[in-house]
């Protein structure tokens, strides 16, 4: 596998199969021995396992309300409809009923990006005749206008939890990815860095929760440490959510990641960590450490690609220790996980 801004793709995957734990499957034990020249080739390779499963399964249905003229009534009678069939003399009855359909949003959203993939010039010939094999089951669904599509109304229950893995990688295609052609047509543009720092985001903190689950990993809401009486005002404060948190009895480690094309920030010729990040995750820790116990601990964890200057960080603020680390990601994917393993050592030793 080649890479994607200096990441190997392979760890590009391997962070894709901690975000979603669907790729542990035994229906993709095949996607890591490929050899993958680009991202959307990779992409295109998962689309096509994963339909090609959700195939065998059934695809989803919802019900959709559709108006129909038919002999013999089903659901509600449109009186108005029906009368204006009687003067046309004819003898069908206006209809509005439920009925169960596979042209929901889900797989119109599937199709719409199998149909971008098997056009993409970087997505190899092989991988296009494999999506192009599958499109024949999808002819009773439509393509969107992938700008039109709200992802934040999705919404996934028992009945269609299988597609939540297939409609995120849909997402990172789709969101962002996308640039107009002059004749109107679409093609992809690289992975962005905003999906990439959620995908990062995503990944440590699933790593955390599969390999820790005894540090209880999960994003926490920390609450102002503010004087009640004295202010007034309180409700204009922004919240504080962290990215990942982990707990070991009665110590905590606040974990903010960040995934920057430039780690350092530059002012008067000196490299020095965003001011901005050192106060966010300052403000955290001081915050939820309320009782000035010292035994909240905060890390700003950065992804590095191919810088040659990192950011690194061990400092005690009153009781608390702040730490910046770089979790290198132009690595063997073996290596990546010592170092985040040795994240983690400074909670549970």
């Amino acid at each position: 596998m080649t890479s994607d801004k200096g990441i190997p793709i392979k760890n590009v995957y391997y962070m894709l199969t901690y975000a979603f734990q669907e790729l542990r499957k035994n229906s993709y034990e095949d996607v890591e021995k490929e050899d993958f020249e680009n991202i959307q080739d990779m992409f295109a390779e998962i689309l096509y396992k994963g339909v090609s499963q959700q195939l065998k399964q059934g695809l989803h249905r919802e019900y959709i309300l559709r108006n129909d003229t038919i002999p013999t009534l089903r659901g509600k009678l449109d009186i108005n409809g029906t009368i204006r069939n009687q003067i046309r003399q004819k003898r069908l009855l206006a209809c509005e009923y439920d009925e169960l359909s596979e042209n929901n949003l889900f797989n119109q959203i599937i199709k719409t990006t199998a149909s971008i993939l098997m056009r993409e010039k970087t997505v190899k010939s092989s991988r296009k005749h494999q999506i192009k094999s599958i499109m024949p089951f999808l002819s009773g669904v439509d393509e969107l206008n992938p700008f039109t599509i709200k992802w934040s109304t999705l919404r996934f229950q028992r009945s269609n939890q299988t597609y939540k893995m297939l409609l995120n990688i849909c997402y990172f295609v789709l969101d962002g990815m996308l640039l107009t052609t002059e004749s109107g047509g679409y093609r992809m543009a690289s992975f962005s860095d905003e999906h990439m720092s959620t995908l990062f985001e995503k990944f440590v903190l699933e790593f955390y929760k599969y390999h820790y689950p005894n540090l209880s990993a999960h994003p926490d809401q920390i609450s102002w440490n503010y004087d009640v009486e004295h202010s007034p005002s309180i409700e204009f404060l922004p919240s504080m959510k962290t990215d990942i948190t982990l707990h070991n009895g009665p110590r905590t480690l606040i974990i903010d990641t960040k995934y920057y094309g430039h780690m350092m920030q530059g002012q008067f010729d000196k490299q020095t960590i965003h001011s901005g990040n050192l106060y966010q995750i300052f403000t955290y820790v001081k915050n939820l450490d309320k009782d000035n116990t010292g035994l909240v601990s905060g890390m700003l964890l950065y992804a590095r690609t191919q810088e040659s200057v990192v950011p690194d960080l061990d400092a005690t603020f009153g009781k608390n220790r702040i730490l910046v680390r770089t979790l290198d990601l132009n690595c063997e994917f073996s290596a990546l996980e010592i170092q985040l393993k040795e994240i983690g050592s400074l909670i549970t030793q």
